[in-house]
């Protein structure tokens, strides 16, 4: 048994079919709310038209519209219309389909003037549609909402409530509870295990909060910051937790201390470029690929792959996918040993690949799998230090990186840092810099990233 399946012995797992029914459930809430705004916009230029005395089945008019509806489609998408969260909240669903709204008629009357057809359409029609439409879509959002919050109330999310010798709220319905020591999960910052075990308990939950004694409650956040979840502590201090926010969990003061920091639409479209990009690179490397792993079969004995323990979203362990450049015998499953200039544990082969940052090709497979991104913090081994210290206890805000995919390249390394960390300003650069990216977040800087990568490929700190 690895040390990964070890971490998350004993612990249970959500039910299963709550999760599903809780994720299906919203799944097609979702689908009923894009759904209802299509009906909306398509009754209210109905309703224009007829104002305007327009057959309603006119081939000119509707063309055009439909075009519009789409436009609006992805326009929303776009403005977070579809978000769960608007589901329960009437001000924000409303505010995010009037932004959507205008946008798409922005785009709608620029169309229109760019190809001169404004002469061809009614101006009474088309602005009784306007009215009619942007009414009908705030009223059924509305309508939509309260009767989500009726019938489901807390039951659209799934909640959990870790108590760590804490103390329980009196209306925990809908809660699944954990007792934190009967399942042996503690808040502990210097083992990286623990923090999978939590990763896993929470991968199936929208919500997490945390009731524990005060002397834990800084290490709870601290964990709770790169979980990717909407986490929360029972606690009434608020200094040393640094909160986004002070809610309410069932008549108890919480404090909100951690939020995934991409939202849905945004995390859509750093998979998309994953994806975009990495299929048309892995097939296009291929042949320099198989030429790579014949020539290290040739170098030295041993597999063609290292893999290695890392640190994932979420605080999550997986296996990052390399091309082997040291010898089988001499190989640091645990990272404990920086590498050295003319390190004699590195082949020949080695000693190319790594200069030339060849052999990280591998980890476009574990951008395939979902495991990493093109862009994010790089993933550290375990057993990393700087100045005798493991790299977490250089900084607690190390664990923070982990709110996002890990990267094959990031803001660290267009910057520099990379190579050996011989003291601990080698980490706190890499550190500064992940959480600069993590917090302005932006596809283009993504983008700007993957170009800059070019000048580093070759370092002088790649040895």
């Amino acid at each position: 048994m690895s040390k990964i399946d070890l971490a998350i012995e004993g612990v249970p797992g959500r039910q299963p079919a709550a999760a599903a029914v809780q994720q299906n459930t919203r799944l097609w809430l979702c689908l009923l709310l894009l759904l209802a705004d299509m009906a909306a916009l398509a009754a209210g230029f109905a309703l224009g038209m007829q104002t305007a005395s327009i057959p309603v089945w006119s081939t000119g008019l509707w063309q055009p519209l439909c075009g519009g509806i789409v436009v609006y489609g992805f326009v929303a998408f776009h403005s977070q219309a579809y978000n769960p969260r608007c589901l329960t909240h009437g001000t924000a669903s409303c505010r995010s389909v009037a932004m959507a709204f205008a946008g798409t008629l922005l785009i709608f009357l620029l169309v229109l003037f760019s190809l001169k057809a404004t002469g061809n359409l009614s101006r009474l029609g088309i602005a009784a549609g306007l009215v009619c439409s942007g009414t009908l879509l705030i009223a059924q959002r509305v309508l939509i909402t309260r009767t989500v919050r009726r019938n489901f109330g807390n039951d659209l999310f799934a909640q959990l409530l870790i108590i760590d010798e804490g103390f329980i709220p009196e209306n925990v319905n809908g809660m699944v509870i954990l007792d934190a020591p009967t399942i042996g999960l503690k808040a502990d910052l210097d083992d990286p295990y623990m923090l999978h075990r939590l990763g896993m308990v929470l991968r199936d939950f929208d919500r997490v909060v945390i009731s524990c004694p005060a002397e834990r409650k800084a290490d709870w956040a601290q964990m709770l910051k790169g979980a990717n979840i909407l986490g929360e502590i029972v606690v009434p201090e608020l200094a040393p937790m640094a909160p986004l926010a002070v809610q309410n969990c069932r008549g108890v003061t919480t404090l909100v201390v951690a939020r995934g920091p991409l939202n849905l639409a945004n995390r859509a479209k750093k998979r998309l470029l994953d994806i975009a990009l990495t299929v048309p690179v892995l097939i296009a490397l291929m042949p320099l690929m198989i030429a790579i792993a014949v020539a290290i079969k040739l170098d030295s004995p041993g597999p063609v792959f290292f893999r290695q323990e890392r640190i994932g979203r979420g605080n999550r362990l997986f296996h990052i996918l390399k091309f082997r450049s040291m010898k089988v015998e001499q190989c640091d499953a645990a990272g404990a040993a920086s590498t050295r200039r003319d390190d004699d544990r590195i082949t020949r082969v080695g000693r190319f690949i790594r200069r030339t940052s060849i052999d990280e090709l591998p980890q476009l497979i574990n951008v395939l799998l979902g495991e990493m991104s093109l862009v994010g913090p790089r993933p550290h081994a375990l057993g990393s230090t700087a100045e005798q210290q493991l790299f977490w206890q250089v900084d607690r805000q190390y664990w923070h990186r982990h709110a996002l995919k890990p990267g094959i390249t990031g803001l660290a390394q267009v910057r520099g840092f990379r190579g050996a960390t011989e003291t601990r300003r080698d980490i706190l650069n890499r550190v500064e810099a992940d959480l600069e990216y993590l917090h302005g977040w932006s596809l283009m800087r993504d983008i700007a990233i993957l170009i800059g990568t070019a000048n580093v490929l070759i370092h002088r700190n790649a040895y």
